[in-house]
């Protein structure tokens, strides 16, 4: 138990809460990046009292009971490990929709507790931090995952060797851009879990890891060939990328166009693309937008970079 003194009660903070993508194409629950844009804005206040209370802010049906709710779910965790009488009012303006693939409940749960313990004194270490808010990832999608939690909270990119116990590795990258591509239609990470293989043949087991083992000494050497050569999935992909309209040819247009490589962003529906500089990324976006309108399917999409912070307190 964490003791804490000279608490102020009714202090309020605000924080950004950025948008994740996490695998990165190989890394299936052990990768994930942090992103600049899309972010959603959160205000925690400290109650006195062991409750925790969610408001939204844009009209978005978010469920009011915490145990259901993937920023409460966090903060009941965090409460109960103080030595204080302490709740907190939780409103949230949600950019980053449920749904989309860029890790919207992990930046809920992850924005939760990274503005708690500013009102707490910061008595939480990062790693606590992600701890909590894999509780909010079990919320949405029924297992303990950090490939978006640990990225949102931490910054740049991350590893998770190991969940229990929980061991993070933060990886050193090059400067790239981010393109993703939002359509239109939703895919409960839950239901693309429930489509996955539960067993898999050694070969492609065998050439998976050697893709994630490229991909991250790609990263760490600044070896942008090498990142793209290994952004290729044998196991999660060719099943997911079935609910996803226009994935192939997003997939292979993009990398026509200049992009390193990419693929499903989380469980999808949006797909992201690496680009080595920021024209390379805009040109990529718009092969993203002429796929879906071709198609007919409504679309966001962002050109952003890798965010090394991850969730902010606001100025």
């Amino acid at each position: 138990m964490y003791r804490i003194e000279n608490l102020e009660y009714n202090k309020r903070v605000t924080v950004h809460a950025p948008g994740t993508v996490a695998n990165l194409v190989c890394g299936f629950d052990i990768l994930g990046l942090c992103l600049h844009e899309p972010h959603d804005v959160m205000h925690v206040t400290l109650l006195d009292e062991p409750k925790v209370v969610i408001e939204s802010l844009d009209g978005y049906p978010l469920p009011a009971d915490p145990q259901l709710n993937t920023a409460g779910a966090p903060l009941l965790e965090m409460i109960h490990e103080v030595d204080a009488t302490v709740g907190f009012h939780v409103s949230i303006q949600k950019n980053i929709k449920p749904g989309s693939g860029v890790g919207s409940s992990a930046a809920s749960a992850a924005g939760a507790v990274v503005a708690a313990n500013h009102l707490l004194g910061n008595i939480f270490s990062p790693t606590d931090l992600v701890r909590f808010a894999m509780a909010g990832e079990k919320v949405a999608s029924g297992v303990k995952h950090a490939d978006n939690v640990a990225p949102c909270i931490i910054g740049g990119v991350t590893l998770i060797r190991s969940i229990f116990p929980l061991d993070i590795v933060s990886i050193p990258s090059p400067e790239l851009f981010v393109t993703v591509v939002h359509p239109q239609i939703e895919i409960r990470t839950a239901d693309a879990r429930q489509i996955l293989r539960k067993e898999v043949l050694l070969k492609d087991a065998i050439k998976q890891w050697g893709n994630i083992a490229g991909l991250v000494a790609g990263f760490m050497q600044n070896d942008l060939s090498l990142i793209g050569r290994s952004l290729e999935d044998v196991i999660i992909e060719p099943v997911r990328s079935i609910l996803i309209p226009g994935f192939s040819d997003v997939k292979q247009q993009c990398k026509e166009a200049g992009a390193l490589g990419g693929g499903i962003s989380g469980s999808g529906p949006s797909i992201f693309m690496l680009s080595k500089d920021e024209p390379t990324a805009t040109a990529v976006e718009q092969v993203m937008k002429d796929v879906y309108n071709k198609l007919g399917i409504p679309y966001h999409t962002y050109v952003t970079t890798i965010n090394q912070q991850g969730v902010t307190k606001a100025s």
